[in-house]
């Protein structure tokens, strides 16, 4: 990840930012897991420490939609335009970016332990 987009992670922690590259939005971090459980996206592992998902532009009507029936804050960041936020969702203290994390953080431990069992019981 690069610096940018950690420093806004660090002031929007409890926030889904959705990075515009191109034709893709894509999540850094926790915010990767968050997308990953709600929508089955799958997760990259970028370098030792680092997770992203991303999902075409086509997409966003619907992402932004359970996004708001989740009551989970976010902000759509377009990286060309200087990191200027395109549209914003703040759901105050009904923000329910936490909760849901602790659930992402569960499911995609558990599909990556699955994932591995898989991949060791195909290679026998």
């Amino acid at each position: 990840m690069n610096k940018m987009i950690n420093e806004i992670k660090e002031i929007h922690v409890e926030d889904i930012c959705l990075f515009k590259v191109g034709n893709f939005y894509h999540a850094y971090g926790r915010d990767a897991y968050v997308m990953s459980y709600l929508f089955g996206y799958k997760i990259k592992q970028i370098g030792d420490n680092h997770r992203e998902c991303g999902f075409p532009i086509g997409a966003m009507s619907k992402v932004t939609a359970k996004l708001q029936n989740s009551s989970i804050n976010y902000l759509l960041i377009d990286r060309r335009n200087n990191y200027d936020v395109d549209e914003k969702e703040d759901y105050k203290e009904n923000n329910k970016y936490g909760r849901f994390y602790e659930k992402a953080h569960k499911y995609v431990s558990c599909k990556n332990r699955l994932d591995n069992i898989n991949k060791y019981v195909e290679d026998i």
